[in-house]
């Protein structure tokens, strides 16, 4: 034997010395490391440039409005601006672009690609109960399928705790996984009788029975993997149910509770990969010191009265990520806490949501490992690709790749942690 788990043993001539524990006799391979986790968070109403990005770059910026909100958090995160999604434009449509970079979102024939977290779920998912979580306030997400195909969300807290920690009656169960069972038996004769249809084709209809074989493969892996996990219990936590606000005015009190079920989900490694999209309201938000509604502050066109309610409301949302980056941190993991190995991203399809202008991003990037404390401060005239930090982040999981949508190197500037 070449390793132990405590103890390494020699031997030699009917003598055996049991050595204490050295760490040079671990291979790399073997010795455990934290797994890797993505949240995203989209501000889907922008978020007021000056008040989110410093004008100083590098390590000594002096914190604008919001950043002082997270000022204890500031050698956790790096703020990163003149960065957009080449030829993505579109308004609000680009939201369907925030994590994915395909262009043209607002176009008659727009085809998504898939989204940075269902890249990472494809790889890592079958690791954890969930593959991923696709969270919004209201409305459509920001997770896409390898096929173009919007992964539905779920927007009451509730309904997510109950998914994540609540078991079914033992009847439920058995039907559950009986409807799985099921589900692979339909795609054992598919499979059959498709086989069958390949002897006879050729060429490029062999090719494309190839695909479909591996789709329905991929299928057959998912299958297994839900009636794995649906016989394991799922796990407890000392914690109440949410109960959902069902005031959709009430926004900050709606954030909160999604936070705290985010936390507990990463907590107890139910799931590495999150998304959650806020998308804003047409109404008056409950928020002390605003009586006007949020979409038309956030085309405040430099009204000041304006843009002082929206800071107000801004304020108020970056306070709740304030919050949940607190949890992060206070959670123990491997070899540290839940940001040390939690990529958070957090920004806007945005850039300027007062003309729908989607250039000059304004972009976060908490935890997970990087060397932050910095500004990274790009050309806001000619803007760097933001699809390179996504490829930063997929390098950040162990995913072997130089390119994501229309990126094709990692970011400049932003370094992993020794």
């Amino acid at each position: 034997m070449t390793q132990f788990d405590r103890r390494t043993i020699l031997r030699g001539t009917g003598v055996a010395l049991a050595l204490p524990f050295l760490e040079s006799t671990v291979s790399a391979a073997t010795k455990s490391s934290p797994a890797q986790r993505i949240v995203a968070v989209n501000i889907g109403l922008g978020l007021h440039a000056p008040n989110m990005i410093p004008e100083q770059a590098g390590r000594d910026y002096e914190l604008p409005t919001y950043l002082k909100l997270l000022e204890d958090f500031r050698d956790q995160f790096t703020v990163i601006s003149g960065v957009s999604h080449p030829e993505v434009g579109g308004g609000h449509a680009s939201y369907k672009s925030y994590l994915t970079c395909a262009p043209h979102p607002n176009s008659a024939g727009f085809r998504n690609t898939i989204s940075l977290d269902q890249l990472a779920a494809a790889k890592f998912g079958s690791e954890t109960r969930f593959a991923s979580l696709s969270l919004s306030c209201s409305g459509p997400g920001l997770s896409w399928s390898r096929s173009g195909v919007e992964i539905p969300t779920e927007t009451r807290p509730s309904f997510v705790f109950r998914k994540l920690f609540l078991a079914g009656k033992p009847a439920e169960q058995a039907q559950q996984i009986q409807r799985l069972q099921d589900g692979q038996s339909v795609l054992d004769v598919v499979m059959e009788k498709t086989k069958r249809l390949e002897r006879n084709l050729t060429g490029r209809d062999r090719e494309k029975v190839d695909q479909y074989f591996e789709a329905v493969r991929e299928a057959e892996r998912r299958l297994a993997k839900a009636e794995a996990w649906e016989q394991k219990p799922k796990p407890q936590v000392d914690v109440k149910p949410p109960v959902d606000e069902t005031d959709g005015r009430k926004i900050v009190e709606r954030m909160r509770l999604m936070y705290d079920v985010m936390h507990l989900a990463l907590e107890n490694d139910s799931t590495r990969f999150v998304t959650y999209n806020i998308a804003g309201m047409n109404a008056v938000p409950v928020i002390q010191g605003v009586d006007s509604d949020y979409h038309n502050l956030s085309h405040h066109g430099k009204d000041p009265e304006k843009i002082a309610q929206l800071t107000i409301v801004e304020s108020a949302l970056i306070q709740e990520f304030q919050g949940f980056l607190g949890k992060l941190q206070e959670t123990a993991d491997a070899e540290g806490n839940l940001l040390d190995s939690t990529m958070v991203l957090f920004g806007s399809n945005l850039g300027n949501a007062s003309s729908h202008d989607t250039k000059n991003m304004p972009m976060l990037l908490a935890g997970g490992g990087f060397r932050h404390g910095q500004h990274l401060a790009f050309d806001s005239d000619n803007n760097y690709p933001l699809p390179n930090l996504f490829v930063s982040m997929l390098q950040r999981l162990g995913i072997e790749t130089d390119t994501f949508g229309t990126g094709t190197g990692t970011m400049t500037g932003l370094e992993f942690q020794g």
